[in-house]
């Protein structure tokens, strides 16, 4: 059978399955979104005389939920756009109609296995023969959830488990039941992987299946040691964040984000299901954890969505402050930040295994508990494999893509040295599974086979050797290209690559994508060896900003190539496609309308609002399922925020972007300002601002005064920029552009006074580069 997504249907709008549904339309699929129907009237309700009869009242809980995705931070919808894909019901007069229409069911209602029985019972009544059905189960297996169903619901019935918030969160696990059909498994991951955008990690049904197994298993310990010793909740959490590869939310912050309800749920279910598991038990049976715990879910001090837990929101002098909570008096403290010798001597080290190297040989109090928890966390994820996972590989993508690790267990052993770290492990008392040794005795020294620094194998301990690593075909990197001697020709700013079939790939090398003269020489070269006959399809990537001005300019340079040798250039079609409503968002209207109609003077096809899922070798698909037939296209991109901003717990936009206050620092963060690309920026009324370089030049300015101000105690306006200017080349000698909001230009005259601008803009640097020059050499 054939599958294919049209419509979706996703049961239960609580936070994940809300969460769900919106990633869902993110990708541009329609969803229907259903929850139970309530079962008395709110006072608001009563107030307005409606009755549990009336449609208001029994999309009540749906509603609710949808809503909190809406105003979810992060947010769960790429723009409220997308929401309209959402429609909303209710199990009792809705349910039919949605499943009868949808090609995939996702349950994610309530962890308890009689409710999600009795759904599956109805919906095993009502599903069309196509019809795929999936739980989001995070524990509870898949062969029960399934039991004393139908042939055909089973073999089309499986566990898709996303972690939340699905959105941003990579992983996806697949879990088939005994009696799934292996095309539904490869379908729903390929569609995982190329729709959604997921990592995909296949899971046997065995309790809590990879990721929380893993996490709990290894949590679990983390708690009691922590306990144990004598740590506090602060001193943790400064140890086992991004010092150790893992996220800000590093360990206490991760459960409150979680729920500590959730949190106790999760373990005592876990602790029931594996009475096999002695390591895991140890500590899922700590009884100072558990009785921490329960104490916390009595109080109701459950995480964030209580705003108290291990961490309370305090406000103190008109400031917020996150104080800690004192796990011996549970009072709350102030922040203390607590410092230790072994982080003094490690935080400048840059990668991560030699960081972690260097740490576990220290003996202050961090470097125990670093050591503690690598080598029970080694010892812990060798010890259930072969149960939940036959190699390595699939634990180190669940902890990577679903709990933001820099690397998974086995990764980060192999960089510290199997053999050596063995022996340390069996030292401190956590000694791995057998299987470890015997591989090391027979000659294999670590967990994966590299090539090149690329991870090309991995151990089969059932096997007893190395397993290829299998790569998607439809991933392709230029850094690997480049490395096997495919670069034909390249210069200071670019490079043009063979990626073979036929297609070269011409790779920016300046600053933000900067534009220059060499870039323009190698897609100019480029173009010769597409005309020679050479080559049949051009693949510009990393455009950045640039991307109208790249359009234009090639547009351009094949009408002139075209005027001058006629037939015997062939034709290219050079098409723009950009995820915004409109080109260049955020600039003046002005701007947009000329430059959109040069554009489509040059031939240049635009196609906005448009995602793209996937490029074939001749066809780009959209995530609409519409599709574009090439043979020649030009990928042009918007700004990507990359490097330190990514890792900064902090609210976002939609592309990455921090959202400073109005004197350009972080909010709850005193001393952290940010500058230039990194933040949205907006002037006096509200409006949105394009980040350019005359931007980054202000908000520089900006806080620069704003310290010394500061230093000298005195006050500084918010900061609001206004758009002097901005100009846009479009091919030859043409450009358009606006001065001061007023002055509105086009044509060659705008050409002359962005030239202008540029050269006096680039000597104004240079003054200000010797200036600081002559200052320091003063000093």
């Amino acid at each position: 059978m054939k599958y294919q997504i049209r419509r979706v249907t996703v049961i239960g709008a609580g936070t994940m399955g809300a969460a769900i549904a919106a990633h869902l339309a993110n990708a541009g699929v329609p969803v229907t979104l259903l929850d139970i129907v309530p079962r008395e009237l709110t006072p608001e309700e009563e107030k307005k005389g409606l009755t549990l009869q009336d449609r208001e009242v029994r999309n009540r809980i749906v509603r609710q939920g949808f809503e909190r995705a809406l105003k979810s931070k992060p947010a769960a919808f790429f723009t409220k756009d997308h929401a309209a894909l959402v429609t909303l019901g209710n199990l009792e007069d809705d349910l039919e109609e949605a499943v009868k229409h949808s090609d995939w069911v996702i349950e994610a209602v309530v962890e308890r296995l009689d409710i999600k029985r009795s759904l599956m019972e109805r919906i095993d009544a009502i599903r069309p023969e196509h019809t795929i059905v999936s739980t989001n189960t995070s524990g509870i297996p898949i062969k029960d959830i399934a039991e004393g169903r139908s042939e055909g619901f089973r073999q089309h019935f499986l566990g898709t488990h996303f972690f939340n918030p699905p959105r941003y969160l990579h992983l996806l696990e697949i879990i088939p039941g005994p009696d799934t059909l292996p095309e539904v498994v490869e379908f729903i991951s390929a569609f995982g992987e190329t729709r959604l955008g997921k990592g995909i990690v296949p899971c046997k049904d065995t309790p809590n299946f990879i990721g929380n197994r893993i996490a709990f298993g290894s949590g679990a310990f983390v708690l009691d040691y922590v306990l144990e010793h004598g740590y506090t909740v602060e001193e943790v959490d400064a140890i086992t964040g991004p010092l150790m590869g893992r996220p800000k939310t590093a360990t206490f912050r991760l459960i409150d984000l979680v729920g500590v309800d959730v949190w106790d749920h999760v373990g005592r279910n876990l602790r029931e299901a594996i009475p096999h598991d002695a390591m895991a038990q140890k500590y899922l049976a700590s009884e100072r954890v558990n009785n921490l715990i329960a104490e916390l879910v009595k109080r109701g001090w459950l995480g964030n969505k209580t705003k108290q837990g291990f961490y309370k929101q305090v406000k103190k002098d008109g400031k917020k402050e996150y104080w800690h909570l004192n796990l011996e008096t549970l009072e709350y403290e102030p922040p203390s930040k607590p410092r230790f010798e072994s982080v003094g001597k490690v935080k400048d080290i840059e990668d991560l295994g030699e960081r972690l190297k260097a740490w576990v040989k220290e003996t202050d109090r961090a470097a125990q508990l670093v050591r503690a928890i690598l080598y029970q966390g080694f010892a812990y994820a060798s010890s259930v494999i072969p149960e939940i996972a036959d190699t390595p590989k699939p634990i180190d993508d669940a902890m990577r893509w679903g709990f933001a690790h820099q690397a998974g267990p086995f990764e980060i052993w192999d960089m510290l040295g199997v053999a050596e770290t063995v022996e340390a492990m069996k030292a401190e008392g956590f000694p791995p599974a057998p299987w470890v040794e015997e591989m090391l005795a027979a000659g294999f020294s670590t967990f994966y086979e590299y090539a090149d620094g690329r991870k090309v194998g991995v151990y089969h301990p059932g096997k007893k050797a190395y397993e290829p690593i299998k790569r998607s075909p439809k991933v392709l990197f230029i850094k690997e290209e480049k490395a096997a001697g495919k670069v034909i020709e390249e210069n200071m700013g670019a490079s043009i690559v063979d990626l073979g079939d036929g297609v070269i790939a011409v790779e920016f090398h300046t600053k933000m994508n900067a534009l220059d003269d060499d870039i323009f020489a190698m897609l100019n070269r480029a173009l010769d060896l597409v005309d020679e006959g050479r080559y049949e399809g051009i693949v510009i990537g990393g455009a950045g900003l640039s991307g109208v001005e790249i359009a234009a300019e090639m547009a351009y340079t094949l009408r002139r190539y075209k005027k001058v040798l006629g037939t015997h250039t062939r034709d290219i079609r050079i098409t723009l496609i950009d995820a915004a409503e409109t080109i260049m968002p955020g600039a003046d209207p002005y701007l947009i309308e000329h430059t959109h109609h040069r554009l489509e003077e040059l031939g240049v096809e635009i196609k906005l609002s448009s995602f793209i899922d996937r490029v074939e070798e001749r066809e780009i698909y959209f995530r609409d399922d519409a599709s574009l037939a090439y043979d020649f296209m030009i990928f042009t991109g918007g700004i990507k925020v990359v490097g330190l901003p990514e890792s900064i717990d902090a609210e976002k936009n939609e592309i990455g972007q921090l959202i400073p206050d109005n004197t350009l620092r972080l909010p709850g963060r005193e001393n952290v300002y940010a500058i230039g690309d990194c933040i949205e920026l907006h002037d006096k009324k509200g409006k949105l601002l394009p980040p350019t370089a005359q931007m980054a030049e202000k908000s520089a300015e900006y806080v620069a005064e704003h310290i010394i101000n500061r230093m000298d105690r005195s006050g500084t306006a918010p900061f609001h920029a206004e758009m002097e200017g901005l100009f846009v080349a479009l091919g030859g000698k043409y450009a358009t552009g606006i001065l001061f909001e007023r002055i509105k230009v086009r044509g060659y005259t705008a050409y002359l006074l962005k030239k202008a601008i540029t050269t006096i803009y680039r000597w104004g640097l240079e003054l200000k580069v010797n200036a600081g020059y002559r200052s320091r050499g003063r000093k």
